[in-house]
């Protein structure tokens, strides 16, 4: 009871930093930065403690919101006014108080008691349905196969907040064709919050009000690059419907961002300033960059890139995210940003991945469970062979520019998938883990020597930093 007390009254306190903040942003950007650092440092620094990935991560950001002449002044001078006022406060509250402060001091205690990984967020499929066909989406096999109920969605969140997991995720398959359910379950855990990856298609005017009131709901739009590499891949006139479903979700205000998968064949164009102007000025405030993954039978490692266009990608990606760049939009590189999070963060040490039909995979690009939700918890599934070996065996290398152990470090995964008895979960084509590593063992070969440099350069860079 005392504790509930307690918690009540920082939340409230919080709240009310968010609203003083909130409107001194408004009047003075420079200023209300200022009180966002308080902020930080009263509520999120500590929390942080939890993992040195996390208060790495942190610090960074508190270290570029505390600089007057930051780009980032001006990037939340824009949230503040694009925003719509109930999603921009409940996400903060959501994210910043829920998740980080109170979420991650009952995930630090958990993963001591339980002796395993406890995720920071969760992605989940509501189904394996979608209204597009794109080439080299497993969803575009799968077809209308597999939903997870409304019921196990909800046990997935409830679960989860037990665990002190706030941060949901959603993927598919597309899922807005459950959307809603998605409304449902927002308004029935308006504490989380929802992060969906959308193709845009079926973003109506009706559906962005729902989101409004709801006020916990953000989206990543998938987008290939220009019109003529989306339509390719995704179908003709889809980039057209993307950059509509945009504008209408501008005019609404909600909070939305792009997920972007880059290859050999699209990285400059994704990352150009051309593209990244015109995220901006449809009102995207986050930009997701993913590597591609030679997953599935039936993959193309001719995609993957060489160590010179990843190479590209790592200072490209740091360039647009930095004070020098004049884009207004915050970039993650989910595979190049390893050093924030100190590595893999799969398998529940920060995330992992339940598909349409309840199996419980490490990683979203990983299609091997040895745990299914509807015949264990999720806390058993954690518990797993699978999970475990994540967890005894992450950073899978001191190297952060080489997390992932299907990518980068060949055998790892086939040994962690053997070792666990784990089995595919490919609907229409399984693939065992020596045909996947027959495709990303040359690429790991090619990358090491260049990843090595990188990471020394890295290195001393930190240490002059700290000299300095």
């Amino acid at each position: 009871m005392e504790n509930t007390l307690k918690n009540r009254a920082e939340k409230a306190a919080f709240s009310k930093a968010v609203d003083v903040v909130y409107n001194r942003i408004k009047k003075d950007p420079v200023k209300g930065m200022q009180d966002v650092v308080q902020i930080i440092d009263k509520y999120l620094m500590p929390a942080s403690g939890a993992e040195n990935s996390a208060k790495a991560a942190i610090t960074r950001i508190r270290n570029e919101f505390n600089d007057p002449n930051s780009k980032w002044v001006g990037y939340a001078e824009d949230m503040v006014n694009g925003i719509d006022e109930n999603i921009m406060k409940t996400h903060i509250i959501n994210v910043g108080y829920n998740a980080v402060y109170k979420g991650n001091a009952k995930r630090a205690i958990l993963q001591k008691e339980m002796g395993c990984n406890i995720p920071w967020t969760i992605l989940f499929d509501p189904t394996s349905a979608c209204n597009l066909k794109c080439i080299g989406c497993w969803a575009a096999e799968y077809g209308y196969k597999n939903n997870l109920s409304y019921e196990e969605m909800a046990s997935i969140v409830r679960q989860g907040n037990e665990l002190g997991t706030y941060f949901f995720l959603m993927t598919g398959g597309e899922p807005l064709v459950r959307k809603d359910d998605i409304i449902k379950l927002a308004n029935e855990f308006n504490d989380s919050a929802f992060h969906i990856f959308t193709n845009g298609t079926l973003i109506d005017e009706e559906f962005c009000k729902e989101v409004k009131k709801a006020g916990n709901i953000s989206f990543a739009l998938s987008i290939e690059g220009s019109e003529e590499s989306t339509d390719l891949r995704r179908g003709d006139g889809v980039y057209a419907k993307v950059m509509d479903a945009m504008n209408l979700m501008k005019e609404n205000k909600l909070f939305y961002g792009s997920s972007i998968c880059y290859t050999s064949q699209n990285y400059k164009q994704v990352t150009s300033d051309e593209f990244m102007e015109n995220l901006v000025d449809h009102g995207c405030k986050i930009a997701w960059y993913f590597h591609y993954m030679p997953v599935g039978n039936d993959a193309d490692p001719s995609l993957l890139l060489s160590p010179e266009q990843r190479t590209y990608m790592y200072r490209r990606v740091r360039e647009i995210r930095s004070n020098e760049s004049p884009h207004k939009i915050f970039t993650i590189d989910f595979q190049n940003d390893g050093e924030f999070i100190n590595g893999c963060i799969a398998g529940g040490k920060n995330y992992f991945h339940i598909n349409s039909q309840g199996d419980m995979e490490p990683c979203v690009f990983i299609h091997y469970s040895d745990s299914n939700i509807r015949e264990k918890t999720i806390v058993e599934g954690l518990k797993s062979p699978l999970f475990m070996g994540y967890h005894n065996n992450q950073p899978f290398n001191d190297n952060m520019l080489k997390p992932c152990p299907m990518l980068e470090n060949p055998g790892r995964l086939r040994q962690l998938v053997e070792k666990s008895e784990a089995k595919s979960t490919d609907l229409i084509s399984p693939e065992t883990p020596e045909n996947l590593e027959t495709k990303t063992v040359p690429y790991a070969i090619e990358w090491n020597k260049t990843a090595k440099e990188l990471w020394k350069e890295r290195l001393e860079e930190k240490e002059k930093s700290k000299v300095n």
